[in-house]
């Protein structure tokens, strides 16, 4: 049992150590993104499937009300929450559509779509990002090693070095936290350790 927790930590320290190493340019091209886009009254449309419509979900919460400081809501939406409005499209026309609908009805240019797919292949987040594409929004996309499909359509690829799906979500989440700490360091001037 010891030697797969300490094998856990050593997967998630290295894959945390490689996506620093390689996508730190990256990350910081998003945190800009946001700041620019909340700075001129824009959103952030974020989505996934699974754990990751629970990062979407932890992410927008994050936003709308506090990171780690007392600043004003920054304007986030998880188009993951309203089960009516999944279950509807799911019904009449298809799950692929949940999230390629919603962008339509709510994004528009000077946005930000946020899609978030362990794989890089979920249809619904790679029909979500073609939506927000056409809608003229900004796009961005975290993923696992390689980006699958998504990795040719997004802005900005924030892809984790790794094929495992709980590593690759370990430091998604991570990498969201830090997204949130240096947006409210930009837009708020807040210095956390």
């Amino acid at each position: 049992m010891k030697e797969i927790i300490e094998h856990s930590l050593q997967l998630g320290i290295e894959a945390k150590r490689q996506f620093a190493e390689q996508s730190s340019e990256a990350l910081l091209a998003l945190v800009d993104l946001l700041v620019a886009t909340f700075t001129n009254g824009g959103k952030v449309l974020i989505f996934g499937n699974g754990g990751s419509a629970a990062d979407a979900q932890h992410v927008a919460a994050e936003f709308v009300n506090r990171f780690l400081i007392d600043r004003p809501p920054l304007a986030a939406v998880a188009l993951t929450t309203d089960t009516s409005v999944i279950t509807s499209i799911g019904n009449d026309f298809s799950f692929d559509d949940i999230f390629a609908k919603q962008v339509t009805a709510l994004g528009r240019e000077g946005d930000v779509a946020l899609g978030i797919s362990t794989s890089g292949n979920s249809a619904n987040v790679v029909l979500g990002i073609e939506a927000a594409v056409r809608q003229g929004m900004k796009t961005a996309v975290l993923t696992g090693e390689g980006g699958g499909r998504l990795a040719d359509m997004a802005d900005i690829v924030l892809a984790v070095p790794s094929r495992k799906t709980p590593v690759i979500q370990e430091v998604h989440l991570w990498i969201e936290h830090l997204i949130c700490q240096l947006v409210d360091e930009v837009l708020f001037g807040a210095k956390v350790s």
